[in-house]
């Protein structure tokens, strides 16, 4: 970023084009452009869609809770759990990634923003319009029922008839009609918001690759990265690959509901197996895009508190990209019961052991890191040291999907439903809430509670052992997935009457969480630039950091670049910490820098998404209404692109 003064721009500015001025209050979070203010909004998105999802499980946990339970109706039962997955992979996810990756990653380069900071902001009200697509239905005919994988055909076909194909497109005459009509609302809510939802994703991951390869500051080479910003940078390539697959999939999948195509139907020639290919090619790397933020807030927080550098940092960067190519190639182990023969399920149970072994480097290289270290155990190094565990649990279950007899007997039933929510859940929430409690005093200048943190992390931890523990169990002893009720005779009413107890405490855990973040954002400990003595650049500039970053980029010598300005070694050999004064680790924060010129706010991002519902919404209609409605989204979305484009530049607006 360059210094220009105010005088240098003589040119008269168009109105509708000038450029909103607050930099402060609520309009200021409307505009902004600032990589922080968007990843803190990410963060509350994400909280929020986090809190609904839980709602949603408790629901479906008193349903379960006894035998025969009419609490919900089949229907909503099949709206709640859908929405559940979908609300947690899309909506809570990947918005967490984006949320840690977007605030940290250019503060961790030593750089002022992102690359693209206007796509950045668009990124986040996409995201939101998506959110508000998929929720409308609470409005309209119901959400989406055909669960967060949607199996086409099955998810197109409408009637009592299981042998026929009548999409909902088709579907007419009295009773039929109307069913058609409400599950074509609820599968165009899950086909067009989705493909809403992946623009935003990839918004923000383009930005993220550009920022990156373009914007670190001197000296810091590629090795020389924090791992948090490397699993970042690997993330970002992992969603740009695989949104596109998803998002054919589900523009075919309208296609067949809305216009009657047969993408999917195999009585035109379709093959009933398609959509599950599309879908489990994008959603196998997506679990690991669930869970790579995690990884990389363990590999920035275990060191830190263990007080020793990352063990095996190249073979941490190394494994990871080892995962982002084997994640491509084990999508199949979701579909050995579809039938594809013995040759492709050999070859899909040996793709998916293979890939535990980069895996596994990385258990090993955090476990590495904290044998021999002077271990902290405040709230934030319990909670990475449980998502270690939980973790490799998952993991341990998930190996057992290899074997192809074995993986027959699981499928559908909730053996699966515990391996992956040890994995989701125990790796991505436990992660996801040890970088809360790390980074909260870089956020907010303040400290979060540590009593209330460690009794947050112990009846988090026994909550979700009880819960998902015990799943393993109900699956191996016959109990099937996806049901909204159960016989009293089948032996499971006394484990599901626990795992609801346990999804309870989970929830009282979280409120707890919620409670700690309010709090401690008012009366919290004011915290230091550097409370936790950490290693990354990050932790150099103030808590919370000015709206430029930096007021000088950094000049990078060394990996742990902060680490190093703040240790010498020894006569001995040791490391010993330099006094005070004794290093330029610190940045000065007393001038306001008025010289440093940072991307000026704007309202084009926000006014470009609000337009992509309302052309989402026009697909519920016909006719005329339908091409008015597209028109009206069309123009808001595309003008708004238009003056975005034609946006004066920095350099003329000042």
């Amino acid at each position: 970023m360059t210094a220009v003064p105010a005088s240098t721009s003589t040119r008269s500015v168009p109105k509708l084009l000038s450029r909103p001025r607050a930099q402060t209050g609520m309009w200021s979070w409307f505009t902004t452009t600032d990589h922080k203010k968007i990843g803190i909004m990410y963060f509350v998105a994400a909280m929020f869609f986090f809190v609904v999802a839980g709602i949603e499980a408790l629901l479906l946990r008193v349903q379960l809770a006894v035998p025969e339970n009419t609490f919900l109706s089949p229907e909503v039962y099949n709206q709640l759990f859908t929405m559940h997955g979908v609300t947690m992979v899309f909506f809570v996810g990947i918005p967490l990634g984006s949320a840690f990756f977007n605030y940290l990653m250019p503060l961790q380069i030593g750089a002022r923003d992102v690359a693209f900071p206007r796509l950045n902001g668009f990124s986040f009200w996409v995201f939101c319009a998506a959110g508000i697509f998929m929720y409308s239905g609470l409005l309209m005919g119901g959400l989406p029922d055909g669960g967060w994988f949607n199996y086409a055909p099955l998810s197109t076909t409408v009637g009592p008839d299981p042998s026929g194909y009548t999409t909902a497109a088709a579907a007419g005459g009295g009773a039929g009609e109307l069913s058609g009509q409400v599950h074509m609302q609820r599968m165009l809510l899950y086909s067009v918001g989705l493909q809403i939802a992946g623009i935003a994703s990839l918004a923000t991951a383009v930005n993220l690759i550009v920022t990156v390869l373009n914007m670190r500051a001197p000296g810091m080479t590629l090795m020389r990265m924090p791992i948090m910003t490397w699993i970042g940078f690997i993330w970002s390539f992992m969603v740009l690959f695989a949104m596109p697959v998803i998002g054919i999939a589900l523009w075919e999948l309208m296609f067949d509901i809305r216009f009657d195509t047969h993408f999917f139907n195999p009585a035109a020639g379709a093959d009933p197996v398609l959509w599950q290919h599309m879908f489990w090619l994008f959603g196998h790397p997506e679990v690991y895009i669930l869970i790579f933020p995690a990884f990389g807030i363990l590999s920035e927080v275990i060191p830190t508190f263990a007080r020793k550098p990352l063990f095996g940092y190249t073979a941490m960067v190394f494994a990871t990209i080892a995962i982002g190519f084997l994640g491509w190639g084990v999508w199949a182990h979701h579909m050995f019961a579809t039938g594809m023969g013995p040759i492709a399920n050999t070859a899909f149970s040996l793709t998916t052991m293979f890939i535990a072994v980069p895996t596994g480097v990385k258990i090993f290289n955090w476990l590495g890191t904290m044998w021999g270290g002077k271990l902290k155990l405040n709230a934030a190094m319990l909670f990475a040291i449980g998502t270690v565990a939980m973790f490799t649990i998952g993991g341990l279950s998930g190996v057992t999907h290899s074997v192809v007899p074995h993986n027959y007997q699981q499928t559908d039933t909730y053996y699966v439903v515990a391996h992956f929510h040890y994995v989701l859940f125990g790796g991505l929430v436990f992660g996801a809430i040890a970088g809360m409690y790390y980074w909260y005093p870089k956020v907010t200048g303040r400290m979060m509670n540590e009593r209330l943190g460690k009794l947050n992390f112990w009846t988090l931890l026994v909550g979700f052992n009880i819960t998902f523990g015990l799943m393993h169990f109900l699956g191996l002893w016959g109990m099937p997935r996806r049901i909204d009720t159960y016989a009293a005779g089948f032996g499971w009413a006394r484990l599901n009457y626990i795992i609801t107890i346990g999804a309870f405490i989970i929830a009282g855990s979280v409120a707890l969480l919620v409670l700690n973040m309010l709090v401690s954002a008012f009366r919290g400990e004011r915290a230091g630039d550097d409370p936790w003595d950490a290693r990354t650049l990050e932790w150099m500039t103030s808590s919370p950091p000015p709206h430029y970053n930096f007021p000088e980029t950094p000049q990078v010598s060394a990996r742990d670049e902060l680490w190093h300005r703040k240790h010498a070694v020894a006569h001995n050999g040791d490391y010993v910490r330099v006094p005070a004064g004794g290093s330029d680790d610190t940045v000065t924060h007393d001038e306001e820098h008025a010289d440093i010129h940072m991307p000026d706010p704007s309202f084009f991002p926000l006014l470009a998404a609000i337009g992509m519902p309302i052309m989402g919404w026009a697909l519920f209609t016909g006719g005329a209404t339908m091409i008015v409605t597209l028109a009206i989204g069309a123009v808001i979305t595309f003008g708004a692109l238009f003056g975005w484009a034609f946006e004066p530049s920095a350099e003329e607006a000042h």
